[in-house]
């Protein structure tokens, strides 16, 4: 096979790694046998103070009983976990000394089981050894971990299929996380029933965060402009720039959020499109996962961290916190308008998937023309108008940008490289959206 030329110090190659997905009504009640089949013995199970109420985790409790599985129980997972959250999940899995690890919930809830299991896996690390760099020193995971089974019960993160890890660095005020394909859960149970129980600003929100990562997976710099080149494959990060496998995932994702979101949100009994959702937050995982995210998310994670006294509805936390699908999504209009100059024809496709009529568009509209399409989108969602209305103002915008800079490992995956006044810009196009 003849040599493909590359640029200089660019990457040749991609790697695509996900976690075994299992998908079906009911499929939960599996779970005790899979445990009994990986010969685990002491089973750490974890969840948030809801969930432990609710049927997706009396579906495992069930499960557990009925194949005899020792377990313990850790429900004290933050929803938008922190550091100090994180490391309370780590203390519970090194003193019980688990051999396998189920993780109940959302993106929060499954986050923080991959890190209790790499670190407990891994005793002698300190806490910022694994940690992205520049927060952290990003180290290879080396180790050996334990079986994780992941069952999530929003339709969001796609983090049953992932190896990362988000959080809040408290001292920093930004949102940061571990990446590696070593912490990906060695399967996804997909249960479409467990969304059911979600409740309307949850399940928008959810997928808003699906509609981000099929985006911005699909419009990420492809992989084989990204550098440096690795020098040892262990090296190759998890996000590594938009592939031909992580394009399909993407699309595929994008044509179920524009046909069913609407309608799951909507409509709570609407099982037909809650289920679909289930499914294209797996896909857009999948996509993502591999190919990496960009702006939106680099922009969310300061949206987070800086939250104000912002309470959502649907949410029931003691503290204040900006959901992540909401953190994300509302930069997109921006992001979208000031990525399109680099594969226009991308962002077209996105926006005819999502409704838009492009058969008299311009090339050179792309971005506009996306962007009109998500600011119409969210407005049929009743979406805040903008940073905003959620807390936020144009003096907030310096301290917006310094908790976006940290966030390299997705804001270099942008096709448009970015310049502190290109971010301020797009922080001050989001504060209103209509």
């Amino acid at each position: 096979v003849p040599e493909l030329p590359t640029l200089g110090d660019t990457d040749y190659a991609f790697e695509m790694a996900i976690s075994n997905i299992r998908y079906g009504e009911g499929v939960t009640k599996e779970i005790g046998m899979d445990l009994q089949n990986l010969g685990a013995r002491r089973v750490c199970l974890m969840t948030d103070k809801n969930l432990s109420q609710l049927p997706p985790v009396n579906a495992v409790l069930n499960s557990l009983a009925k194949h005899s599985i020792n377990f313990q129980m850790y429900d004290n997972v933050r929803v938008e976990p922190t550091d100090h959250s994180f490391l309370d999940a780590i203390k519970f899995a090194k003193k019980g000394e688990f051999d396998a690890y189920v993780a109940v919930g959302g993106g929060s809830v499954i986050d923080t089981c991959k890190a209790a299991n790499l670190y407990a896996s891994s005793p002698t690390s300190e806490f910022l050894d694994y940690v992205n760099a520049p927060i952290g020193k990003g180290k290879a995971v080396t180790v050996p971990l334990k079986p994780l089974i992941a069952v999530p019960t929003t339709a969001g993160t796609g983090s049953e299929t992932t190896g990362v890890a988000i959080f809040d660095f408290k001292e920093l005020k930004v949102k940061t996380g571990i990446a590696s394909r070593a912490i990906k859960p060695t399967l996804g149970i997909i249960d479409p029933l467990h969304t059911l129980s979600m409740p309307e600003r949850i399940v928008a929100n959810s997928g808003f965060d699906v509609l981000c990562h099929a985006l911005e997976s699909y419009t990420a710099l492809p992989y084989n402009m990204r550098s440096p080149r690795p020098s040892n494959p262990i090296d190759r990060p998890a996000y590594q720039g938009s592939n031909p496998i992580s394009d399909v995932w993407a699309l595929h994702a994008l044509r179920i959020v524009a046909k069913y979101l609407k309608r799951a949100i909507r409509n709570p009994e609407d099982s037909e499109a809650r289920a679909n959702m289930h499914l294209a937050s797996a896909f857009a995982g999948i996509g993502f996962g591999n190919a990496g995210v960009h702006l939106c998310h680099g922009m969310s994670y300061p949206i987070s961290g800086l939250v104000k006294t912002y309470k959502p509805k649907d949410y029931n936390v003691d503290h204040s916190l900006v959901p992540h699908g909401l953190s994300v999504v509302l930069t997109s209009p921006a992001v979208f308008a000031f990525t399109a100059q680099i594969h226009p024809e991308r962002h077209l496709e996105a926006a005819e998937i999502l409704g838009a009529d492009i058969r008299t568009a311009r090339i050179k509209d792309a971005g506009f023309i996306l962007a009109d399409t998500l600011r119409k989108f969210l407005f049929d969602l009743n979406v805040d108008d903008g940073l905003a209305a959620i807390g936020y103002s144009k003096a907030d915008i310096p301290a917006l940008v310094k908790g976006t800079l940290p966030q390299e490992r997705v804001t270099k995956l942008s096709p448009r490289p970015q310049t502190e006044e290109d971010l301020s810009a797009l922080f001050e196009a989001s504060m209103k959206l209509y």
